[in-house]
C-alpha cells in the first residue's frame, strides 16, 4: 500500500517523510516568527497557529518545490511560511467580520479577547509575513502584495454582493477566487519559484492553485448542503442558517417550478437580500431537501467537475513523479471528498 499523507497518495515513504520534514520546518518558523515579539502578543498571535488546521497552503507549496530543482532550499520553507502567515492573519479578520465565536474548534481570538485585540493580532501576522517575504526578493514581494489586493477584494465583494445587473453566480466564483483560489496559487507560484523551476511550470503551478482552491470552496458549498447525516464531521444546513447562499443556491434560486418558489420563500427576504433560518430546524430541513433535489446541486458538481478537470489539464503538462503523484490524489480529493 502508498503510504499517504494528510489523505493524499505520496508515491513513496521517502517522500512522505520528506513532505512531513519540511512542513515540521514550516511549522518551527512560524512559531518562532510569531513568539519573537513582546510577550503580550504571544498568546492571541499564536492562538490560530497552536490551534491546528489543514495546512493546506504550506503543502501546496512544499509539493510545488518539487517540479524544481532545488526542493529542499530554505527559501521553500519560507515561502510556505508565508502563505501560511497571510491566511492566518485573514481568518482573524474574517472572525471579526462575521462575529464568529468558535475557530478550529476553540474559542475565536475575538470572543476570547475582544475585536480590537483580535484585528491587531491579524495585523502583527501580516507584517511577520511581510517581513519574511522580503528575504526572497522584489518579486515575491509584488506576488504578495497582488495576492493581498485579491484577497481584500474578494471579502470587499463578498460584503457589498452582487450588483442587480450582475450575474449571482459568476460574482460568486469570482469571490471564491479571490478570496481562497488566489492564496493558493500563490502558494504554487512561491514554492515553485524558491526552488527554481523554469517559468512554464511557475505558471502551471499557479493555475492549478487557482483551480484546486475554487474547487474546494465549491466542494464546501455540496458538503453544507447534502451530507445530511453528518459523516463530513460538519453541521449540514450551517450556510442556511446563517444567511449564506453558497453556489447550490444561486443555481436553484435560478430555476422556474414549485420547488424553486418554494426556495425563494424560504431563502429570500422580501427586499431580496439572502433570509437566515437560524434556529428555524423545520425550515433548515425542508431547504436542504429541497436543494438535495434541485437542478441546482447538479448544476454545482458539474461546475467542480469542471475545476478538477482544469487542475487535471494542467498537471498533464508537469513532469511525473512523487510530487505529481500528491498533486493528482489532491485534485481527486475535490471530487472524492463529497461522496
Amino acid at each position: 500500500m502508498q503510504p499517504t499523507f494528510a489523505g493524499l497518495e505520496m508515491g513513496t515513504e521517502s517522500f512522505s517523510a520528506d513532505i512531513a520534514e519540511a512542513l515540521g520546518k514550516v511549522e518551527d518558523l512560524i512559531l518562532s516568527e510569531l513568539t519573537s515579539g513582546d510577550d503580550l502578543l504571544t498568546p492571541a498571535v499564536t492562538h490560530l497557529a497552536k490551534a491546528g488546521g489543514k495546512r493546506f497552503r504550506p503543502l501546496f507549496a512544499v509539493l510545488s518545490a518539487h517540479f524544481g530543482p532545488d526542493p529542499y532550499s530554505d527559501d521553500v520553507i519560507t515561502a510556505a511560511a508565508v502563505v501560511e502567515l497571510i491566511h492566518l492573519a485573514t481568518l482573524y479578520h474574517d472572525d471579526v467580520m462575521d462575529e464568529a465565536t468558535m475557530r478550529r474548534g476553540a474559542q475565536s481570538a475575538n470572543a476570547r479577547w475582544g475585536n480590537s485585540v483580535a484585528i491587531l493580532a491579524g495585523d502583527f501576522l501580516f507584517s511577520r509575513a511581510s517581513r519574511l517575504v522580503s528575504t526572497l526578493g522584489p518579486e515575491s514581494v509584488r506576488i504578495v502584495a497582488e495576492t493581498l489586493a485579491a484577497l481584500v477584494t474578494g471579502q470587499m465583494r463578498e460584503t457589498v454582493g452582487a450588483g442587480a445587473e450582475q450575474d449571482p453566480v459568476d460574482h460568486y466564483l469570482r469571490t471564491v477566487w479571490e478570496k481562497t483560489g488566489s492564496l493558493i496559487a500563490a502558494s504554487g507560484r512561491f514554492g515553485s519559484r524558491a526552488s527554481g523551476a523554469g517559468a512554464d511550470d511557475v505558471d502551471r503551478l499557479s493555475r492549478i492553485g487557482d483551480a484546486v482552491g475554487v474547487a474546494f470552496q465549491v466542494s464546501d458549498d455540496i458538503i453544507d448542503i447534502s451530507s445530511a447525516s453528518g459523516e463530513s464531521g460538519k453541521t449540514p444546513g450551517t450556510d442556511l442558517r446563517e444567511g449564506v447562499h453558497t453556489l447550490p443556491v444561486l443555481y436553484a434560486l435560478r430555476d422556474e417550478g414549485s420547488e424553486a418558489t418554494r426556495l425563494r420563500e424560504l431563502l429570500v427576504a422580501e427586499d431580496g437580500s439572502p433570509r437566515a433560518l437560524g434556529e428555524d430546524d423545520a425550515a433548515v430541513a425542508e431547504a436542504l431537501a429541497l436543494l438535495t433535489e434541485s437542478e441546482g446541486l447538479a448544476m454545482t458538481r458539474k461546475t467542480l467537475q469542471t475545476y478538477a478537470d482544469r487542475a487535471t489539464d494542467e498537471l498533464a503538462g508537469l513532469p511525473e513523479g512523487p510530487a505529481h503523484t500528491a498533486m493528482s490524489s489532491l485534485v481527486r480529493y475535490t471530487i472524492e471528498r463529497i461522496g
